[in-house]
């Protein structure tokens, strides 16, 4: 199977060929612009795909970020793979952001859990729980900085983003929201493709699932 991946949910324009069959990547193609994904993710595809040596009608699926992130960014890029998805008569897939940085992360410390934890601004966080194995322990959400420090204080294992710093203060190194768009492809090319169309995943505002803190029950 042939895995269009896109990523226009933070400050990267990402997008990636895989080969799932072969667990190669064929080609692909990152700009950090910041802004302005709608204008540079066609040439963005194009690059990809000219790398691949492949045409968009040779794609069998497309796996795209859904968020949480950059409001813009994440409907340019879910817009942009159902678009594609229509037209070539293929699946489309969301994988959300928060999945993708603790897959990065698991590749650095395999065989620990990940909390991965985005900075929502606005006294939030942004975050959910992994296991070892990459299942999802609970749902994503949105918790003030104060009950996100509560729930990771008692999180056996490692944590990942941009909050990084605010919910251990010791951390080192670079906390970005950033990583790999093949990260993005493989577990697009896992994912089941009837999950329906992929929509923005939004952890605020009237489309956001009620925001409460994590049972001590599903601390890992």
């Amino acid at each position: 199977m042939i895995v269009l991946a896109l990523d226009t949910a933070g400050v990267d324009c990402a997008a990636a060929v895989y080969d799932s069959g072969r667990n190669t990547m064929l080609g692909e193609a990152s700009d950090m612009i910041g802004k302005g994904h709608a204008e540079h993710l066609i040439g963005i595809v194009d690059r990809a795909l000219a790398q691949a040596g492949l045409a968009l009608a040779d794609i069998n699926r497309l796996a795209v970020t859904i968020g949480p992130g950059s409001f813009t960014g994440i409907r340019v890029g879910v817009a942009a793979a159902r678009g594609f998805a229509l037209s070539l008569d293929v699946p489309a897939v969301g994988v959300t952001t928060l999945e993708v940085m603790a897959a990065a992360q698991r590749e650095k410390t395999p065989g620990r859990a990940v909390l991965a934890a985005m900075d929502a601004k606005r006294d939030e966080i942004y975050l959910q729980p992994f296991a070892a194995d990459g299942s999802p322990l609970d749902e994503p959400r949105a918790l003030s900085v104060a009950d996100a420090q509560a729930y990771a204080a008692g999180f056996d294992g490692e944590i990942t983003g941009s909050a990084t710093p605010l919910l251990r203060p010791d951390a080192n190194g670079d906390h970005a929201n950033i990583f790999p768009i093949s990260i993005v492809a493989r577990l697009g090319a896992a994912a089941s493709p009837d999950a329906g169309k992929p929509k923005p995943l939004y952890l605020r505002g009237p489309d956001a699932k009620p925001q409460a803190g994590y049972a001590i029950a599903r601390r890992v």
